[in-house]
This record gives structure tokens, C-alpha cells and sequence, in this order.
């Protein structure tokens, strides 16, 4: 039996595949959001009392009572006419601003207060609030351009822009008295837009500011299945998408997916930097937990 001829092939060094990218793993810090404005029920409606004008209207939850207050492209929502009742009573105003410019602080500017000054109004506590603008105070699209109002070049102005101010009650005086907390905020920033000869509001960004910082909400893909206690048991959406036991809790960014247990998590940022959804090259794992039992 002849050897092998080992001179046929050439020799070929063994070569380590590229290190993994470090990928930073992090905690979700809980923030407390005492009104929320649910984005996909804004809209503008026919002012039935006034021909040719449109009022704003939406769907919000608020754990605490105030007033709400609507802004057209440019409002800076003042608490001056609400400070005593708000000092006596803490709860929330809501502004509604057309053309609405945002500032320092996240104050709202409004840049047409002439033709469209803000409106607020007084709302009570509870979920699943409906909203809709006084009638008289909508807006009237027959007074602006269409160029004007289809305009998104300026980033820091809005069309519209919806800002609830929420005064939470703290219990820390030694007496026992209720007391006014720092005072929190969601604004709600929204375009317009115009399909088959008729404007419409689309929101292109929400945001946070609470004990003087400024957060922007994300929508995160899968925590739906994660939290929701309806779902079937034997639904899969819930589970780890490598395990398929533990459930999920871990996000992946910037393309927020939620869609690893922290577990697996932790291996998987060792071995790629890739989404197990989209593909696409992780920065970040966010985990959440997220506290189903309601509060005391």
C-alpha cells in the first residue's frame, strides 16, 4: 500500500475567527408616567357646529386628576392660572398646540397663538379616557397654505403637539399631609398629512421628561406577548426565541426586539452580534422586567 502523498495539498494555517464585538447588557429603570396619550387613537374630526373646522381627538389614561391642554404648531403650557388648584389638588394639565415648537426644558412655544391659541381642559382620573377639543377651538385648514401645513423640514416644530403635565401627590410631610411631587410630562408630537383631499394626524414622536430629564419612547416589538396575561399558555410568542422555555425579557438595539430571555442573552452576546429576529448588528441588550401584579 503506497503512503499518502501529503505534498498535494498545501499547508493551510488554522486561522481564529474575529473576536465578537463587545456588546454592553443593561437594566431597565422603572419610570413612573402619570398620564399617557395612546398614540394610535389621535386624530382630527369634523366640528359639527363649525363648518369647515377639525378638532383634535384621542384616547388617554391618567392615574392622577387635572386638566388637559391642546397646542397647534407652538405652545408654552403655563400653570400660573392653575397653580393654586393644582398646589391644593395635584394633578395634570393636558395642552393642545397647533404648531408647536419645542425649547429648553421641553417647553412648547406656540408659533400661531394669534390664530390658534391653546386649549386646556379639566379631566378626572381613570383609563380609557376619551378626549376631543372643545368645539370652536379646532382649526380651520382653509386659513393656512398647503405647503405650510404639509411642511416637516424644521424638526423642532409641530403641527400639532399634545403636552399632559402631571403633579403627582407624595405622602412625606411628617404630619401625614399630601403634598405636591415634581412635576412630570408626556408630549405628544404629531404632523399632518393629506390623503385623498383630507388631512389627518400622524404621530412621529413621543416623549418623557420627568425629574428634569428627557427620555423618548420607543415602541418595543414582542413585549405585547410577554406581558400579557390573556395569552394562551401553550403560545409560543411568550417564550425565549433560543430556549423556548424561559420567558422573554431581554431587548436587542437598536432594533427592538424583545425576544430573548436574559439567560440567553448573556451566552448569546459572547457568540454574535446579531439579532436572532432581524439579523441586524446589536449595540445594546436592554432586559425589563415588567410586574404584572397591579399595585396596592
Amino acid at each position: 500500500m503506497e503512503p499518502a502523498n501529503w505534498g498535494r495539498y498545501p499547508y493551510v494555517p488554522m486561522v481564529s475567527p474575529p473576536p465578537v464585538p463587545y456588546i454592553e447588557h443593561q437594566k431597565a429603570v422603572t419610570i413612573r408616567n402619570d398620564v399617557n396619550l395612546k398614540k394610535e387613537t389621535l386624530k382630527l374630526v369634523p366640528d359639527e357646529e363649525n363648518a369647515g373646522k377639525f378638532l383634535v381627538s384621542f384616547t388617554f389614561d391618567a392615574t392622577v386628576a387635572g386638566s388637559l391642554s391642546v397646542a397647534i404648531r407652538g405652545l408654552k403650557a403655563s400653570l400660573l392660572e392653575w397653580g393654586l388648584t393644582m398646589i391644593k389638588e395635584p394633578g395634570c394639565l393636558m395642552a393642545v398646540i397647533f404648531f408647536a415648537k419645542e425649547g429648553e426644558d421641553c417647553n412648547l412655544t406656540p408659533m400661531k397663538e394669534s390664530i390658534l391659541p391653546p386649549v386646556t381642559v379639566p379631566f378626572e382620573q381613570g383609563l380609557g379616557q376619551k378626549f376631543r377639543q372643545p368645539s370652536g377651538t379646532g382649526i380651520d385648514f382653509s386659513m393656512f397654505e398647503e405647503s405650510e401645513l404639509l411642511k416637516v423640514d424644521d424638526a423642532s416644530i409641530y403641527h400639532l403637539a399634545v403636552k399632559a403635565e402631571a403633579l403627582p401627590v407624595n405622602q412625606s410631610e411628617p404630619d401625614g399631609n399630601q403634598v405636591a411631587g415634581a412635576m412630570n410630562s408626556q408630549i405628544t408630537q404629531a404632523v399632518f398629512e393629506k390623503e385623498k383631499g383630507e388631512y389627518h394626524a400622524r404621530v412621529v414622536k413621543q416623549i418623557l421628561w420627568v425629574n428634569g430629564m428627557r427620555y423618548e419612547l420607543q415602541e418595543i416589538y414582542g413585549i405585547g406577548n410577554s406581558v400579557d396575561n390573556g395569552v394562551d399558555a401553550n403560545d409560543l410568542g411568550k417564550e425565549c426565541v433560543i430556549c423556548l422555555s424561559e420567558p422573554r425579557d431581554t431587548t436587542v438595539l437598536p432594533c427592538r426586539h424583545m425576544c430573548m430571555c436574559s439567560s440567553c442573552a448573556k451566552v448569546l452576546r459572547c457568540q454574535t452580534n446579531r439579532c436572532p429576529i432581524c439579523r441586524q448588528p446589536v449595540e445594546r441588550l436592554l432586559e425589563i422586567k415588567v410586574n404584572n401584579v397591579p399595585d396596592e
